[in-house]
């Protein structure tokens, strides 16, 4: 009987080791693989303040980039002149407002010799102009499309004149008297036949702006 007992110990014993041993490899593999879940956590979260870090920064140069191509430049009054508008007729004021929708904004650059009438082109009534007054050659009024013009044309060379670094390379006077310049100071035009022209020998580009409320006409001068 006491053999009996011993042995029994013996076993329980025997029993009692192997589950603890068995237990605390159980709990070892939970913490590692705890630990491992841990790392990996760890790995993605840094990976991912990494892949913010990168995006951050691609933003950023990106940014820089489009900063680096932005261009700007300082514009600065040269020059203006105006005329007043005399002939108040519709045809007259539709031929104004078109011929100086076009000039708005022309750019003249440094070296570049500007020709009105080409900037301009034919005045036609495809292109909206109407007949108004303007001067034959012998100086007799008479109806023909795009009259008008020459107010603008007459007007531009007026602030040319008080530009330097612009030279006049062709003008011509009108064949009669117009009312909205000092005798002298015209310049007619007409496509295919007299132009006005003027070249920028300045270093740096002009811009033309161009405009009219109906009672005058307004040139302004750039540097740009």
């Amino acid at each position: 009987m006491k053999r009996f007992l011993i042995w029994t110990l013996v076993l329980i014993t025997i029993i009692a080791v192997i589950f603890f041993f068995y237990f605390n490899n159980i709990k070892k593999e939970s913490t590692a693989q705890q630990n491992t879940n841990d790392t990996t956590a760890i790995t993605r979260t840094s990976e991912s303040q990494n892949l913010d870090t990168t995006n951050t920064n691609t933003n950023t140069n990106a940014n820089t980039n489009t900063s680096t191509n932005t261009y700007s430049y300082t514009e600065t009054e040269i020059s203006s002149f105006s005329t007043k508008i005399y002939t108040k007729e519709d045809s007259r004021q539709n031929n104004l407002s078109i011929t100086c929708s076009i000039l708005d904004g022309k750019i003249v650059k440094s070296g570049e010799t500007f020709s009105f009438t080409n900037t301009i082109g034919p005045s036609t009534s495809s292109k909206g102009y109407e007949e108004a007054d303007i001067f034959d050659s012998n100086g007799n009024k008479k109806k023909g499309y795009g009259g008008g013009n020459c107010q603008v044309s007459s007007t531009l060379y007026n602030a040319v004149l008080n530009t330097s670094g612009l030279s006049v390379i062709e003008r011509h006077e009108h064949s009669n008297k117009v009312p909205y310049v000092p005798e002298n100071k015209d310049a007619a035009v007409a496509y295919g036949s007299i132009d006005f022209k003027f070249r920028n020998d300045n270093d740096f580009d002009i811009r033309i702006n161009c405009s009219t409320d109906g009672n005058y006409v307004y040139v302004t001068l750039y540097r740009i």
